[in-house]
């Protein structure tokens, strides 16, 4: 995986590798420019295209993954852009958490009266940002990706303009957004002063043979991208902003915050930490040990003693994050597929558990209470049941994708004698069980009484989210039977350096 490969290319554009982004980028300017030239267009239309859009990008990393699989890693634009199979990979994770987010949003909208392009607009390029990330060989490239999926977000989060809380987490989170940026590209500086050049694949042949007497500067760029990034995943202390943030967003925003940014940050953290820096782990590998035991203990813990259920699933994310953290603190190959196997469970969990709180949360989106839940399964069993089943994913359950990816990340922490670490995401796993059952106890075995009421209004789920759901429940099932397809595309789509 840290090997380099031999493809450095000149001002070589390689339009096959492009596909992905170029559908994306291309889909969400077309829908701008359409709308802005068509005084009315159907109400189903905007949604369509983005889900087409989101199924081409999909249909296209087949015959992209067998090239690369056969060719192996590839760079081009001087080296600036790479793609191989983890570029692939969470490309595809992007590209399911779209098509997802496009269908929870179209029945969100009209419900609550809402505008019906800008949303799949933004959407598709915030996307394109997060393909950017993952493919960046360079620093400056992962910025320029960053920028452009996050402040695409910013403006997500703020959707919903008659809702106070809305415009609330929009400002705070553009607020500590641009402090975060501001931290990345000081971070970029300062390594780019030490090894002299932003090239990934030049700064870790760099790395892996020059002595350095003097690595003050480069000890501290390692901090600042680790603070930059450690915002995005939404890792400890890092995370002020994320129950806040996916509180006042509107629900199907929040699906796409927690699974296609936390993929997109995921994928640069492993190129930049695991694959760049992979031959001085021992100096940052301390920092994200500490920083893996704050997220998994923190966003469990705090977790419990929320009665809102979106913040709930928001300290519950920032706990997903402690366990990515975790592979990539083992900064091995093993690790590496351990988190890319993870980012796929999770997005499929985090996609049908935002559905189901996007039906509950009702007109205004704002009944996210544990009250709102009591008695759920006696009047809405098919919407209960299914929630039961991603919560129980989330949870780590046997026959389920979330015990795979729970036990994939815990065994690459083992296999790299991080003994304590292991057995910290072992108790915040149990501890963080508790939050998901205390959520499922009111929907089986409370209702009666003043709750009754609150669980009646819930009203049954447009076909879009039910869509959702249902395909998320059958993999994450699936997935937990039979975890092989999820294990082996993760294995194969380990990352590797090129054009060093």
């Amino acid at each position: 995986m840290l090997a380099h490969t031999g493809h450095a290319s000149a001002m070589v554009i390689l339009w096959w590798a492009l596909i992905p982004l170029l559908v994306l980028s291309l889909a969400g300017l077309l829908l701008l420019t359409v709308a802005s030239l068509v005084r009315r267009l159907p109400s189903w239309l905007p949604a369509a295209w983005t889900v087409v859009a989101g199924l081409a990008v999909l249909v296209s990393l087949v015959p992209l993954w067998d090239r690369v699989q056969d060719e192996g890693p590839r760079s081009y634009l001087a080296g600036a852009v790479a793609v191989d199979g983890s570029v692939l990979f969470v490309t595809g994770l992007l590209a399911v958490a779209v098509v997802a987010t496009a269908l929870l949003a179209r029945p969100y909208l009209e419900r609550e009266d809402l505008p019906g392009v800008e949303p799949y607009v933004l959407l598709l390029l915030s996307a394109a940002g997060g393909v950017v990330m993952a493919s960046a060989n360079d620093l400056i490239v992962l910025f320029l990706g960053l920028e452009v999926l996050s402040i695409a977000v910013y403006v997500l989060a703020a959707l919903h303009l008659r809702r106070i809380q809305s415009q609330e987490a929009a400002l705070k989170y553009f607020v500590l957004g641009a402090f975060a940026s501001a931290f990345l590209l000081y971070g970029i500086a300062l390594v780019y002063g030490a090894t002299g050049s932003t090239a990934l694949g030049r700064i870790s042949a760099h790395l892996s043979s020059a002595v350095l007497l003097e690595d003050g500067m480069l000890l501290a760029g390692f901090a600042l991208l680790l603070v930059g990034l450690g915002f995005k995943v939404a890792a400890v202390p890092f995370h002020a902003w994320t129950p806040d943030v996916y509180q006042g967003a509107p629900t199907p925003v929040v699906a796409w915050m927690a699974a296609g940014v936390k993929a997109a940050g995921f994928a640069a953290l492993l190129r930049v930490f695991v694959l760049t820096f992979g031959s001085w782990s021992g100096e940052w590998g301390p920092a994200v040990w500490g920083l893996a035991v704050l997220t998994v203990l923190g966003g469990s813990v705090v977790a419990v003693v929320q009665i809102d259920v979106k913040r709930m699933l928001a300290y519950s994310s920032i706990a997903h994050a402690g366990f990515l953290l975790v592979g990539v603190q083992a900064s091995s190959e093993r690790g590496t597929a351990a988190v890319l196997a993870y980012l796929g469970a999770y997005t499929l969990l985090a996609c049908g558990s935002f559905a189901v709180l996007t039906v509950v949360g009702g007109t205004g989106d704002d009944r996210h209470g544990l009250d709102a839940y009591r008695g759920l399964a006696a009047r809405r069993p098919w919407l209960a049941g299914a929630f039961a089943v991603l919560l129980l994913g989330q949870a780590g359950v046997p026959f389920t994708a979330g015990f795979v990816a729970k036990f994939g990340v815990i065994a690459a922490a083992v296999e790299g004698e991080s003994y304590w670490l292991a057995g910290v995401a072992m108790l915040a796993a149990a501890v963080a069980a508790f939050v998901y059952l205390r959520i499922i106890v009111a929907m089986y075995l409370e209702g009666d009484g003043d709750h009754e009421e609150a669980a009646a209004e819930v009203e049954a789920a447009p076909w879009g989210p039910r869509l959702v759901i249902t395909v998320a429940v059958l993999l994450v099932l699936v997935l937990g039977v039979v975890p092989g397809p999820l294990v082996d595309l993760a294995r194969d789509a380990v990352p590797a350096l090129v054009g060093a």
